[in-house]
């Protein structure tokens, strides 16, 4: 395999996790009886460019179908955050009435609603038909296309330039880096600015979170390799805030090679923490697996420890995360009977590979487990005060990046 951007030859590998099912393909029961799909999940990393990416197998339109039940409204905390941003962005940018959002990967409107309540024209671009239908409702014009420079052109000859082209979390689901980013360029205006967030690889190696890891991510992104994509292809990043979604991510601000924007000193400082913390040399790279299979081991360790000593344990969020590690440690129902999650596109169906029941919050307290483990652990905060007063006798795990009781 070459690199999916510099094009040199791959020859180091960063983890192995084995093999499972894409981590959002939720099973109905009648899927239930029949063969899964099964694909590697091995991650490798350029030692050119330091771009880490999946090894090639699964396609894109394979892992984001029709159906998909990702829906990013489901967080409280994630809708506090778009609003937060949309509003610092319709400031920053004096965005108004004559202005274009355009939003790539807009899932289920939870961004481009807060554009469409101030009257200022967006456009959501979204595959999926599940997640477009609900941003359709609160009337949210969507394109129901992958994106890439064609659609920019087809765009751009619509007289569709954007004044901002936000995206969030989509950065690393493109198989086709290169192509993605030269479609940024083309549909944005001459003065236009780019936000990408994504999870900054820096956390994910230095907070152990391989369960990040997923094949609809098909790259692991730092800034040192962003800054060199965007170069490429005639953009420059001329910002950079450090967030604590997802774990520890990353929003980029780009524009035009040739733009006015200023560059501000976030830039450099943060190119430098990355150089610093090792992520130019590989054996930085080469230490995550042993990383990863203790978590594994940890974790498998617990639940069997628990079921010998007679105690119930649920888990909360059958979030994708939570596929990698139940699929990675190879964890079935009979150590963990059932995920319950709020999403009601997810209950009443089953994990996939490990074939674990999603039911209703609700049922949390009619079997009131002894420990429930929390799969998101990026939002285990916002998931414990929820369930604190229904469970006040109940210990509360996560397994990342080392095993936590409380």
């Amino acid at each position: 395999m070459n690199c999916r951007h510099c094009e040199k030859q791959l020859t180091h590998t960063f983890v192995d996790l084995g093999f499972a099912p894409p981590s959002n393909a939720y099973l109905t029961e009648a899927e239930l009886n029949k063969p899964e799909k099964y694909y590697p999940l091995k991650v490798k990393v350029c030692n050119h460019c330091w771009l880490v990416q999946t090894e090639d197998y699964a396609q894109a339109d394979e892992l984001f179908s029709s159906d998909y039940a990702y829906f990013s409204s489901t967080s409280t905390s994630w809708l506090q955050h778009a609003k937060q941003y949309t509003d610092a962005m319709t400031e920053r940018l004096h965005l108004n009435q004559q202005s274009l959002v355009i939003e790539v990967a807009a899932n289920d409107g939870y961004l481009l609603k807060n554009f469409v309540a101030t009257k200022i024209p967006c456009l959501g671009i979204e595959p999926t038909d599940s997640t477009a239908n609900a941003a359709e409702a609160l009337g949210i014009p969507v394109l129901r296309q992958f994106f890439g420079e064609s659609l920019a052109k087809q765009l751009v000859a619509e007289g569709k330039q954007a004044d901002l082209i936000t995206g969030n979390n989509v950065y690393a689901h493109v198989p086709d880096i290169n192509d993605f980013t030269k479609g940024l360029k083309t549909a944005l205006k001459p003065s236009g600015t780019i936000t990408l967030e994504f999870p900054h690889l820096l956390h994910l190696i230095q907070l152990n979170q391989f369960d990040t890891i997923y094949h609809e991510h098909f790259s692991y992104l730092s800034l040192i390799t962003v800054s060199q994509i965007f170069s490429k292809h005639g953009l420059r990043i001329y910002d950079v805030e450090q967030l604590t979604t997802h774990g520890g991510s990353l929003r980029v601000f780009g524009c035009h090679e040739e733009s006015k924007h200023l560059q501000t000193a976030s830039v450099d400082r943060v190119l430098q923490e990355e150089m610093e913390a090792g992520l130019t040399n590989i054996f930085t790279y080469s230490q995550f697996q042993s990383r990863a299979n203790k978590v594994k081991n940890d974790i498998l360790d617990f639940l069997i420890q628990q079921k010998r000593e007679g105690k119930k344990v649920a888990a909360y969020g059958a979030a994708a995360k939570g596929n990698t590690l139940l699929n990675y440690a190879g964890v079935k129902p009979d150590l963990l009977p059932y995920v319950c999650d709020a999403a009601a596109a997810k209950q009443n169906k089953s994990m996939p590979g490990s074939h674990i029941p999603i039911l209703h919050p609700d049922e949390l307290e009619k079997s009131k487990p002894d420990f429930v483990l929390i799969l998101p652990w990026n939002i285990s905060g916002e998931i414990k005060s929820l369930l604190s007063f229904r469970l006040p006798n109940c210990k509360f795990v996560t397994a990342v990046p080392k095993l936590n009781i409380e």
